[in-house]
C-alpha cells in the first residue's frame, strides 16, 4: 500500500516579502491526502501513520478558501473596482476598503482575489516589462499600532526586497520607483484600524496615504475592522468639516457578512458550506451529513457564523479525532475543543436558544 504525502507540509513564508508573495501565488494547489479506512490505517507502520497524520493535520489547517457567497461577492466588488481603474498616471485611482467584524475572513478573501488577479496578469502581460523588469501585479503590507510614516515606506521597500535605509522622503522615492519599474497596479494594506486618527501622528499617516494615492499608480486595498466608526475616512475631521475629506470620496466601502439563519435561504447557504466542508475532511469515519446534519446547530453555536471561528473549530476537531482515534467529529468530541475567545463567550447565548427550541439552523426543505 503506497503512502505518498509529497508536497504537504506546511509552507513558511511571510507576505510582507516578495519571495513570500510569490511563493503563496506560486504554490501548485495543495494535494488532499488520500482518505484511508480503519484496515488501511492499522496496516502503516509507527512512521507511516506519523507521517499521515501530519499530512492531515497540514491539510485540516489549510482548507479553503472555499466560495461562499460572501466571498464571491467580495471578488465581484474588487474586480470592478481594481479592473476598472485603468487611469493615466496623471489621475487618482479610487480605494477600496474591506471593512467588517473580526473573524469573517476579510484577508483570506482578499488575498484570494489577489492571487488570481496576479496570476490573470502574469498570463496576460507576462512576467517581466517591456524594459526587462519583474513583474509584480500587488504588494501586501501590514500596519502595526506604532507605524510611522518611514516605517511604512520602508516596509514597502522590504517588500520589494530594497535598502530601506534613508530618510522617509529617500524611502518613498525608492517605493515609487519600484512600483512603476514592477508595474505594480495594486497595494493591499492590513490592519488600518491600527490608525487612531485622534492622535496627531495618524492623522499625518492618513494624509500619507492620500500622498500614496497619488503619486504611486496603483489601487490601494484596504483591509480592517471598525474602520468607518473610528473616523479614518474622515481623517479625524469634527463633522462639520467632514466633507472636505478627501479619502472618503476616494474609497468605496466593501463589507463581509457572517453566516446567518434568519431565512430558509440563508439556512440552507449554511447547509451548502459544511457539507462542502464535509468533503474535505480526511477522516476514516467520515460521512455524508456528519457536519451539515448532526452538528449544523452546534457549529453554529461554536461559531456564531463566523467562518474564521468555524475554521479552526473544525480543524482543532479534526486534530483531536485523529489523535484521540476517534476518526470523526461529534458533539461530544468538539467540546473538548476550545475555541477563539469571541466565539467562546457568545456560544452560551446561542446555545440556549437551541436548547429551547427558539433558534436552528435546519431549513425547513432539507436537500444536499
Amino acid at each position: 500500500m503506497s503512502l505518498d504525502v509529497d508536497g504537504i507540509a506546511a509552507r513558511h513564508y511571510s507576505l510582507t516579502r516578495l519571495l513570500g508573495w510569490l511563493t503563496m501565488v506560486d504554490s501548485p494547489v495543495r494535494r488532499q491526502p488520500e482518505p484511508r479506512d480503519r484496515t488501511q490505517l492499522a496496516a502503516l507502520t509507527a512512521a507511516q501513520r506519523s507521517a499521515y497524520n501530519n499530512a492531515r493535520a497540514v491539510w485540516h489547517a489549510n482548507l479553503g478558501p472555499i466560495r461562499t457567497p460572501q466571498l464571491l461577492a467580495l471578488h465581484e466588488n474588487l474586480a470592478e473596482i481594481v479592473e476598472a481603474n485603468q487611469q493615466d498616471g496623471d489621475l487618482t485611482r479610487p480605494a477600496a476598503l474591506i471593512d467588517a467584524y473580526p473573524g469573517l475572513g476579510k484577508t483570506t478573501a482578499v488575498l484570494d482575489y489577489a492571487k488570481l488577479f496576479h496570476r490573470q496578469q502574469i498570463t496576460a502581460l507576462g512576467q517581466t516589462t517591456a524594459h526587462g523588469h519583474r513583474r509584480v501585479p500587488i504588494i501586501y503590507v501590514a500596519l502595526s499600532g506604532n507605524t510611522q510614516i518611514k516605517g511604512l515606506n520602508e516596509t514597502i521597500c522590504r517588500f520589494y526586497g530594497l535598502p530601506a535605509n534613508g530618510t522617509a522622503d529617500q524611502l518613498a522615492a525608492r517605493a515609487v520607483d519600484a512600483v512603476l519599474s514592477m508595474h505594480t497596479t495594486a497595494m493591499i494594506i492590513d490592519d488600518v484600524h491600527f490608525l487612531d486618527v485622534r492622535r496627531s501622528d495618524a492623522r499625518a499617516m492618513t494624509n500619507h496615504l492620500k500622498f500614496l494615492s497619488n503619486v504611486f499608480p496603483v489601487t490601494l486595498i484596504y483591509i480592517g475592522v471598525g474602520v468607518a466608526a473610528r473616523g479614518i475616512l474622515h481623517e479625524g475631521l469634527s463633522p462639520a468639516e467632514a466633507h472636505f475629506a478627501q479619502i472618503s470620496r476616494r474609497t468605496t466601502v466593501l463589507g463581509l457578512a457572517p453566516f446567518l439563519a434568519d431565512t430558509d435561504q440563508a439556512r440552507h447557504q449554511w447547509r451548502r458550506l459544511l457539507l462542502t466542508i464535509e468533503q474535505k475532511l480526511v477522516l476514516a469515519d467520515k460521512h455524508l451529513g456528519m457536519l451539515a446534519d448532526e452538528l449544523s446547530d452546534y457549529l453554529f453555536a461554536r461559531s456564531t457564523g463566523h467562518f474564521a471561528s468555524l475554521m479552526t473549530l473544525i480543524s482543532r476537531g479534526c486534530l483531536r479525532a485523529v489523535r484521540s482515534g476517534a476518526e470523526r467529529l461529534t458533539a461530544e468530541l468538539m467540546d473538548r475543543v476550545r475555541n477563539d475567545a469571541a466565539a467562546e463567550n457568545a456560544r452560551l447565548e446561542l446555545s440556549a436558544a437551541i436548547d429551547a427550541g427558539l433558534f436552528t439552523t435546519r431549513p425547513r426543505a432539507t436537500t444536499a
